[in-house]
């Protein structure tokens, strides 16, 4: 079996892989890192949402090899010891979750949506999540809390037209 080494949440990991492990498999598996969820095993939900050298992508969707050598941020990596990071606080503070199966993925592809558009609107929030498949809230509250930390939120957002 091929060894592969990465660096995961800060920490230098290595393990011997099966060349068709998937790197969600890896991290849930191998690492012991359960926040990271598989939610349809057809790359739609993004519930396995990670940051691979800074970039979202669906660990679902990716072997472990390929992340040979790279950096990866799960979401047990966002918080810094017992401070949530800001938007993890604020799915909490705008009740962005309900039963919490895809907030871990959620929260890691908002990241993701202000490192790229630090100042969205709501038309371009709900287009980034189109990934990010959510059977509870129905999304306003997610775009609520992300367009907060962005700061761009306000009570009457304006939508587009559908």
């Amino acid at each position: 079996m091929p060894k592969v080494s990465m660096t995961v949440n800060g920490r230098a990991v290595s393990a011997d892989v099966e060349p068709r492990t998937l790197l969600v498999q890896y991290i849930r598996e191998n690492l012991k890192l359960t926040g990271t969820h598989v939610g349809c095993d057809t790359s739609q939900c993004g519930a396995c949402v990670v940051h691979l050298d800074g970039r979202a992508v669906k660990s679902c969707t990716v072997l472990a090899q390929q992340a040979e050598g790279a950096s990866i941020t799960t979401i047990e990596g966002l918080a810094n010891d017992d401070t949530l990071h800001p938007m993890q606080a604020a799915f909490k503070e705008n009740h962005a979750l309900q039963c919490g199966y895809c907030t871990p993925g959620m929260i890691m592809a908002a990241v993701d949506i202000l490192n790229r558009f630090p100042k969205p609107d709501e038309e371009r929030v709900r287009h980034e999540l189109e990934g990010n498949i959510c059977r509870c809230t129905g999304y306003h509250n997610i775009v609520k809390a992300i367009m907060s930390v962005a700061g761009t939120w306000t009570e009457e957002p304006v939508r587009a037209a559908e």
